[in-house]
């Protein structure tokens, strides 16, 4: 294996794995998340530890939410809009037909 197409043949191998790709889309929405509410909190030059006392969390609760190393559940996402005077929108959107 050597290396990028070492680790293409690595990820798709995994990726082929039962639950990966569902995974790897929770992976990427808490990613998402977490990059929205670090640039908020910045955009307010918070601190973690300012943004966890306003949000009721602990600050290494808001760290790992920020670098996506959870699955967020609601309750703490509208916690963290809640603080940061944000709301939260959840929707589903219809996918187009496979030609």
């Amino acid at each position: 294996m050597s290396g990028q197409s070492g680790w293409r043949e690595l990820r798709d191998r995994r990726m082929a794995e039962p639950g990966a790709v569902e995974e790897y889309v929770a992976a990427r929405i808490a990613y998402e998340l977490g990059k929205s509410v670090r640039q908020m909190r910045e955009a307010r030059a918070w601190s973690q530890s300012d943004l966890a006392r306003e949000a009721g969390m602990t600050q290494s609760a808001v760290a790992r939410f920020e670098a996506g190393g959870t699955i967020p559940t609601l309750p703490v996402v509208e916690r963290l809009a809640h603080a940061l005077g944000a709301d939260v929108d959840v929707r589903l959107i219809p996918r187009a037909p496979a030609a």
